[in-house]
């Protein structure tokens, strides 16, 4: 595993909202059958989905007076959703469902792609009222010129970003390669929360489970704590690729489309499998119930790629020896 720690805090310590990021080295992997996976340089990528605490805050900056973008989804406030609005004398106020402390933590649902490459733009801009249209990308809304920029920090990843980061394990076993699930396992994940968590263990519906509906969580949250599954971590140390919600990559399907991967709790165990995405128009926020999300990706520090780069020497070297 790369030294993780150094390079987290030092990518977003002084932000109002901080992003825990882990890095992913082993640049010019290969990639898997399916196609995807290679990357040629090393990144970070989010440990954990945006949250509904974190959504609010991008809200009580860039929504508080108008909100031209529709940032917030009204079923943010629904039965699926953690986040309430009210209005108070001039501007909108923006706290936990309810009231309710318990879905700060939670990843926030019902976030369209465009809006998701806004909240990069704000955080590339330094949060606070800085700009959502330009920044990490340019043409926000438009398919076909939408881009990321040359000098992007926060991005959402691609899709060979993310598949990466969830799927491909350095020290796998019998040498380099792909776990079917992200939980590090060939074996499908179990969908119950238990503490301490056993390991391989993920977020959705178990149409043959009994407890709360076959469902992991069952209401009023159906969505779990991001990180609460502790043991059931990707080979790079990320948590809810599978499972929890549905999450925006960047790539373009075709003219009209935008990836998605990792399943949630409203789907089967086999939508958690590498061999399985989705992709739908942008705009898209979620069904009824609410099921998309994202995290975030980064680039390193100058200074931090050779700490990534000797910690896959060091990662390399520590495999051969076990063998």
């Amino acid at each position: 595993m790369l030294a993780a720690p150094l390079l987290l805090f030092a990518v977003g310590a002084a932000q109002a909202v901080s992003i825990d990021l882990v890095p992913v080295g082993n640049a010019g992997n290969t990639n898997d059958a399916t196609g995807y996976g290679r990357v040629d340089q090393p990144y970070l990528i989010g440990k954990y989905e945006i949250t509904n605490a974190q959504w609010r805050d991008f809200l009580t900056a860039k929504a508080s007076v108008s909100d031209p973008y529709g940032l917030y989804n009204t079923n943010m406030a629904g039965l699926y959703g953690g986040i309430d609005r009210r209005w108070s004398v001039d501007h909108d106020v923006y706290t936990a469902k309810g009231g309710d402390a318990n879905w700060d933590n939670r990843p926030v649902n019902y976030v369209s792609f465009w809006d998701a490459a806004r909240f990069c733009n704000w955080l590339q801009n330094g949060q606070g009222s800085g700009d959502t249209e330009t920044g990490a990308y340019i043409n926000i809304g438009n398919q076909s010129t939408f881009a990321r920029q040359s000098g992007a920090k926060y991005f959402i990843p691609t899709e060979n970003e993310w598949y990466k980061a969830a799927y491909y394990d350095p020290g796998k076993p019998g040498g380099a390669g792909y776990w079917d699930y992200p939980t590090k396992s060939n074996a499908p994940p179990i969908n119950t929360l238990l503490t301490p968590d056993p390991g391989n263990h993920a977020n959705y519906w178990d149409y043959h489970g009994t407890g709360n509906g076959g469902y992991t969580m069952g209401g009023p949250y159906y969505s779990t704590v991001v990180g609460d599954f502790e043991n059931s971590a990707s080979p790079y140390g990320t948590f809810d690729q599978g499972g929890n919600l549905w999450e925006w990559n960047e790539t373009a399907f075709d003219y009209s489309s935008r990836g998605m991967r990792g399943g949630d709790w409203f789907y089967r165990f086999d939508a958690l499998a590498r061999t399985r995405y989705y992709y739908y128009d942008p705009v898209y926020e979620g069904h009824d119930v609410g099921d998309v999300g994202f995290r975030v990706a980064s680039v390193p520090e100058p200074g931090s790629i050779t700490l990534i780069v000797s910690g896959a020497i060091a990662g390399l070297i520590w495999w051969r020896r076990r063998r």
